[in-house]
Formats: structure tokens, C-alpha cells, sequence
């Protein structure tokens, strides 16, 4: 009965919202302009206004949306999360002669993919295909897995591993985050969280099923089990997501007009910081916890657990908060505090603060994957060209996904080793940091307290 009162309430303030607009179109009837096409612009404001009608806000189907999201998040993001554990046995085992920044280039250029098929999948998911990206996407990473089994030659991991688990995880990860909008309005940051806390437990579930595993079944069984996996929870996705409707307007690949915006270009260099400090710690904490002698390789790969457990509370209340207080007012205090943890990570000697050092990291690093899309939507003027700018948006600052770990991985090879990693690590995220508040000015000047 509440979500019919919801409903009603809805088409009654949609019906509402386009007489004020054709009211305030300015004298387009005075001046001899034909009634179809006064229709039109009333429409167009409409649609800029209702992209989706009648949006649910909650309610059983909803939230079964979020729960499908939520392996899309799991099998994509939280792949690309586990890759630290592939790094450390590829350094120790498979991939012994190539050095800790070849390696990381799989990581990176797998997440890396992962953003940059967006700008393709964005129109397809647009024009109704989502159950045919789920299922392209599901087998693509599934077989990516398996043949990455069989590897033995790097070039083999880096065509597996990286390029057709990216390719599929990309096809993942737009209906993951696209289909939330058409189910939720006012609580769409905090149920993006939730779903996006997928990511995490992926990267606690993964690390830990290949390290319990290859000591007893070897490599291949452990990655060909992770593959089932995989198989698995992607069914159980493709059974419960349903697109509530197909935009009237067919997104484009590209718009011209948010190269000209000064907010959307500046916070895209934000993300692009992020993204090239933020997933440092994720490939190389247990290689650093191996190297100072802190732990045994055998325990040390916990510590890829830990971040990401704590990641999962970091993903979801800062958007239970964005809700509240706006995205980027919650987005500027934690990476405040990444930074400050990054810049703490070079001093670390001992146990207790190397685990401490997984917890705040994971926690604080988790807003930089749940909450660019809530601002993203924030600052783009047209919600019909939100997904086109986020395509966008993720295309350009996937390049810090890209080069990142690779040259934190190359500062290994310097005499300051682990130190130069996490001051390049800090560096990035400081920069991200005064970025943000560049765009934070720049949308409503130096108000303090107004939601944004």
C-alpha cells in the first residue's frame, strides 16, 4: 500500500513539474510557434527533468536490483581488487623473472579495461541489452580465468588475465552501476554503496580461496575453481536484474560540451589521482609485509583481506551520508584521511601497525570507488548525458589505473624501495585532495554549509 501512496505521489508531482514547464516556456505561443513544437520542448524539459519515470525508491524489486549489483561489483571491481594476490605468486612462482612493475601491469591494465569499456557499454546497456552484457561479461571473465590457469608465459597472463577478464568485468560493471538509478532517486547514493560493497567482499573472498587453495591443488585448480565461482554468482545476477525501462534518448559516446565544463574536467583529473594512489596499498601491502618481515608469506596475504573488509564499510556509509550532507562534501574529508594514512604506510615497522594501517587505508580508500558516480551525477547539467560523461569520465581517469601501480612498482627498484612507494602513493592522493576542492568551489563558491 506505501509504495502505491509512493507511486501516485509520483506521477501526481511528474504531471505537476511539466505544467510548471510549459507555463514558463516564454511566450512561444504568442509568437506563432506551432503547438507540436511547443509539445516538444515541454517533452525535452521533461525528460531532462524524468529520464526514468516513475522511480520506485525502494521496494522488494529494488532492492533485489541492488543485490544483483552487487556480484556485478563482486565479479568485476572485486577480481581486479584480489590482483595482489596474483602479483605476490606470480613475483615468488609463475612469473619469477619478471620484476614486481611487469607484473603490475596485468593488475592495471585489467582495471583499466574494466573503466574504459564503459564508453561502449554505456549505449548498448541504453538500448535494452543488459541481460546480453551480463551473460557476454559473465563468460568472458569465467573463460578469461580458465585460461589464465593454463598460462605459463607472461605474455599468456597479461592476454587472459588482463585483457579478456577486463574486457568481460567492464561488461559487469555497467549494469552494476546503471540500473540503480532506475530503481532509486533520493536513495540512490546509499543503495549504490550497497551494491558497490561487492567490490570488497570480492577482494576478501578471492584472496583468500587462492591462497588456501594452491598449496593443495596447485595453480590451476585455484584458478579454475575462482572461475566457478564466478559462474555461480553471475547466474544468480542474471536471474534477478530487470531494466525498468529503456531511455528515449539513445546515449551518445561522446559529448562535446563537457570538455568545455571546468567542473566535469577537473574532477575527472581527481579521479584520476585517486585511481593512480588509491589501489597501490591493494597490490603491494603483502609483498611489504613480506619484505619488512612483519609476517610470513603464508599470513601476510591476510592483509589484502583486511583492506578489503574494511573497504566494504568505506564503500557503503559514505554514501548513506552522500544522501545527506552530498557527495563531494563526504568525498573531501576521506581522501583527507587516505592521505594522511598513505603518508603514515612509509613509516610502519612493526605488526600491530601494519594491521591497523589495512583497516583506516581500506575504510578511507573505499569512497574513491562508490562515490565519483553520485558526483558525476551531481555535476552534470543534463541527466539525460550522465552516463555519456561518466563513460567519459572514467575512460580518462582509468589512465591512473593504468600507470599507477606499475610506477609504484618500478619505485621499488630505487634505494628507498617501499618508502618512495608510499610517498608516490600519498602524493597522488594529496593531489586528488586540492583538486577537489577546486571543484567544490568552482560548483557553489566557498559556502561551507551547503549540501553538494
Amino acid at each position: 500500500m506505501l509504495s502505491q501512496i509512493q507511486r501516485t505521489l509520483s506521477r501526481q508531482s511528474a504531471v505537476i513539474q511539466f505544467e510548471d514547464d510549459v507555463v514558463n516556456i516564454p511566450n512561444i505561443a504568442e509568437a506563432g510557434t506551432p503547438e507540436s513544437e511547443m509539445l516538444s520542448d515541454a517533452e525535452e524539459i521533461d525528460e531532462k527533468q524524468n529520464p526514468f519515470d516513475d522511480v520506485p525508491d525502494g521496494g522488494f524489486m529494488a532492492w533485489l536490483q541492488v543485490s544483483g549489483s552487487f556480484f556485478m561489483y563482486f565479479n568485476s571491481w572485486g577480481l581486479t581488487n584480489s590482483f595482489g594476490a596474483f602479483e605476490d605468486y606470480y613475483t615468488l612462482n609463475g612469473l619469477s623473472q619478471k620484476n614486481a612493475s611487469d607484473i603490475a601491469w596485468i593488475g592495471s591494465f585489467q582495471a583499466f579495461l574494466l573503466l574504459l569499456i564503459g564508453v561502449i557499454s554505456g549505449p548498448i546497456f541504453d538500448r535494452g541489452y543488459c541481460k546480453t552484457l551480463v551473460v557476454v561479461g559473465s563468460l568472458m571473465v569465467v573463460f578469461g580465468m580458465m585460461m589464465t590457469s593454463l598460462c605459463t608465459e607472461y605474455w599468456q597472463v597479461m592476454l587472459a588475465q588482463a585483457i579478456i577478464c577486463g574486457l568481460g568485468e567492464g561488461c559487469l560493471f555497467i549494469p552494476g552501476i546503471a540500473i540503480i538509478p532506475q530503481y532509486f532517486s533520493s536513495k540512490r547514493a546509499f543503495a549504490t554503496g550497497i551494491a558497490a560493497a561487492g567490490s570488497s567482499t570480492g577482494g576478501i573472498i578471492y584472496p583468500i580461496v587462492f591462497h588456501k587453495l594452491v598449496p593443495r591443488l596447485g595453480f590451476a585448480w585455484a584458478t579454475r575453481i575462482i572461475g566457478f565461482i564466478i559462474l555461480g554468482t553471475q547466474a544468480y545476477g542474471l536471474v534477478v536484474m530487470r531494466v525498468r525501462s529503456v531511455p528515449k534518448f539513445k546515449r551518445a559516446l561522446y559529448d562535446p560540451t563537457a570538455i568545455r565544463d571546468f567542473k566535469f574536467m577537473v574532477f575527472t583529473i581527481v579521479v584520476f589521482f585517486a585511481f593512480a594512489g588509491a589501489y597501490i596499498p591493494f597490490y603491494y601491502i603483502q609483498s611489504f609485509a613480506s619484505a619488512r618481515k612483519l609476517f610470513d608469506e603464508y599470513t601476510a596475504f591476510y592483509l589484502i583481506s583486511i583492506l578489503n573488509a574494511a573497504s566494504v564499510f568505506g564503500r557503503v556509509l559514505p554514501n548513506f551520508l552522500a544522501d545527506k550532507l552530498g557527495p563531494i562534501n563526504v568525498m573531501f574529508p576521506f581522501t583527507i584521511f587516505t592521505m594522511v594514512m598513505a603518508f603514515v604506510w612509509a613509516a610502519i615497522h612493526n605488526r600491530g601497525g601494519c594491521i591497523v594501517f589495512a583497516i583506516f587505508y581500506g575504510f578511507f580508500s573505499g569512497a574513491f570507488v562508490s562515490l565519483p558516480p553520485p558526483v558525476l551525477t551531481g555535476l552534470c547539467p543534463d541527466l539525460r548525458m550522465v552516463g555519456t560523461r561518466m563513460g567519459m569520465s572514467f575512460a580518462i581517469s582509468g589512465l591512473g589505473l593504468l600507470i599507477g601501480t606499475p610506477i609504484a612498482g618500478a619505485l621499488l627498484k630505487t634505494p628507498a624501495q617501499y618508502t618512495a612507494t608510499a610517498l608516490f602513493c600519498g602524493g597522488c592522493v594529496a593531489a586528488a585532495a586540492v583538486l577537489l576542492i577546486v571543484v567544490r568551489v568552482a560548483k557553489c563558491g566557498w559556502k561551507v554549509r551547503v549540501k553538494v
